[in-house]
């Protein structure tokens, strides 16, 4: 197993682009890693992208990445209300809302949706993260639900027991809207956690899981 410490990169990783279709998108796919990334570097900066969300959901992912950013002192926060499900038919524009976000923002490191996945809203932002960002590391992160396309993902982010209780501690508070839903479920988080903590023979037993697809390692000699 090879291990990359993102927080030790050289050059440092100055800017962190964070992309999400819905309002706990983000916090699901890549939480515990981004607040295991910022509190081992705190100078990094934070833009932070939500595409569909409106009224209490708009609230809702506004103040979760506030709270989860809180150590963060440059970021910014985006939320859009693009219409939840309809991200295929309104292509033209969210590929206006990443121009305008490729114009003020270079990120070293990008975290999207995985392009495997089968919901449309997801697979609009992850098609849109790979033709607006051609040359940047770009970790495609999942979200479980009812469509039942997890996949073989192959980058897996070790994560102490500790900053996963802080994760679903986080969405379960962040995201009172959703508390009806049968998969957002303090177990369904947990399990998948545990899962890929075991796939990836974690030291810690739990582990966030991401898609590599483009990967360019530098020789030092």
């Amino acid at each position: 197993m090879i291990e990359l410490d993102l927080a030790r990169a050289v050059p440092p990783l100055a800017r962190v682009l964070c992309l999400g279709a819905h309002a706990d998108d983000l916090e699901i796919g890549c939480g515990g890693t981004l607040l295991t990334l910022v509190e081992r570097n705190p100078r990094v900066g934070v833009t932070w992208v939500v595409f569909g969300a409106s009224g209490e959901r708009a609230r809702e992912a506004l103040e979760s990445a506030r709270t989860l950013l809180a150590s963060v002192p440059d970021k910014q926060i985006i939320v859009k209300d693009f219409r939840d499900g309809f991200f295929p038919y309104e292509g033209a524009s969210v590929k206006e809302a990443f121009e305008e976000i490729k114009a003020r923002f270079a990120p070293d490191v990008i975290f999207t949706h995985h392009r495997q996945d089968l919901h449309q809203d997801h697979r609009v932002i992850a098609d849109l993260t790979w033709q607006t960002f051609r040359d940047h590391f770009i970790l495609e992160y999942e979200v479980p639900k009812y469509d039942g396309d997890l996949g073989a993902p192959n980058v897996f982010v070790p994560l102490p027991e500790l900053v996963c209780r802080r994760k679903i501690a986080h969405i379960l508070a962040a995201f009172p809207s959703q508390a009806d839903r049968r998969w957002f479920k303090e177990d369904v988080f947990a399990a998948l956690l545990r899962l890929r903590g075991l796939e990836s023979n974690a030291p810690t037993d739990h582990a966030e899981a991401f898609y590599v697809r483009k990967l360019r390692l530098t020789s030092t000699a």
